[in-house]
């Protein structure tokens, strides 16, 4: 999925090249920047340790450490629905 293309105001999972983590409510997008509510924002290298946090966040819900993050599109490699990923 692109991220000009999440539904307003659903919780989403976006993987960055840095590979920094945000899950959160996804509010709009222009050509730069992506805003997102309520997130949880982690630098997660592994990828088995990112996917079992994420899993988590599915089950559990969001751990809220930032109520308004901007993400920056360019760096974007990956979007997912928070409700479509496999809960634990």
């Amino acid at each position: 999925m692109n991220i000009q293309d999440a539904p307003h105001g659903i919780n989403i999972v976006v993987e960055t090249a840095k590979g920094r983590l945000y899950i959160g409510r996804f509010d709009s997008a222009n050509g730069f920047t992506a805003l997102l509510h309520d997130c949880d924002v982690r630098d997660i290298a592994d990828p088995a340790a990112r996917e079992q946090h994420i899993r988590e966040a599915a089950t559990y819900g969001i751990d809220v450490q930032e109520r308004d993050t901007q993400v920056d599109v360019l760096q974007v490699t990956r979007v997912r629905l928070l409700r479509d990923i496999p809960k634990l």
